[in-house]
């Protein structure tokens, strides 16, 4: 299958589902079809809620594309590509209406801030988590705001310094990445059309004041990430990460 990104409305809740054939990695396209569907959800006045999902029944998110990342041979081009997520998760703060997120399965790097940046986080029991960017030679600059957001300081700092190692859902729910952890994909769909449906009965007004008050003190993340952006840019091009990422040519 080739990669996309779709959006499904139904009764006033939209799906929303990105998919990659390499286990849900995202390339720079993805993330930008991503980043507008997302914003286009939000201001569409038939939406009350939105579900982010990808396709599968396995990886919730590979992080980003390494297949793009070895193409990148100068900063800029490093920094356009690398805020291609601060794009999605910019995209998911400003966006007025909730945000479900619906983790089946393993994710790493930039989809653990994708899973963050959401509303309300459900998940399977296979849904581990890592932050792998130090192993290639750089580091979760752009992601660790939002996940910082979710799990605080120590959390993030302890999985982006132990960067070989996946995390079980439940430590991640203990952090308050997720906020229910499930025993199958079916028990979880479940809950997320019925939570969904439920949220759809509340004043979509008072919904978007109070999203607006729990990203209170993030104003500034346009300008953040994209310094955080700049810096995986850079480090991309140290010759530690090119060296890594021969290995996986």
């Amino acid at each position: 299958m080739e990669a996309y990104v779709k959006i499904d409305i139904q009764e006033n809740i939209a799906t929303i589902e990105f998919f990659h054939p390499e286990q849900n990695s995202l390339p720079g396209t993805i993330l930008a079809q991503l980043a507008q569907t997302i914003t286009d959800a939000g201001n569409n006045p038939d939406v009350q809620v939105i579900i982010l999902q990808s396709g599968g029944d396995r990886t919730f998110c590979a992080g980003a594309s390494f297949k793009e990342l070895i193409t990148i041979n100068d900063a800029a081009t490093g920094k356009v590509f690398f805020s291609g997520f601060a794009n999605v998760i910019n995209a998911m703060r400003k966006c007025p209406k909730f945000i479900i997120g619906r983790v089946q399965g393993k994710t790493v790097g930039g989809g653990v801030g994708i899973a963050a940046a959401t509303d309300y986080c459900m998940a399977t029991k296979f849904a581990a988590i890592k932050l792998s960017e130090l192993n290639v030679g750089i580091g979760p600059f752009v992601v660790s705001p939002a996940i910082e957001r979710k799990m605080g300081v120590s959390a993030t700092s302890q999985i982006a310094i132990d960067a070989n190692n996946f995390y079980e859902a439940e430590w991640a729910r203990s952090k308050g990445l997720f906020a229910e952890v499930f025993e199958s994909i079916e028990e979880m769909d479940a809950k997320v059309a019925s939570f969904a449906q439920h949220l759809c009965t509340y004043n979509p007004e008072a919904m978007r004041e109070m999203k607006q008050i729990f990203w209170k003190g993030t104003d500034d993340w346009d300008m953040l990430l994209a310094e955080r952006a700049a810096i995986s840019g850079r480090l991309v091009l140290s010759d530690f990460t090119k060296k890594t990422l021969e290995k996986f040519k």
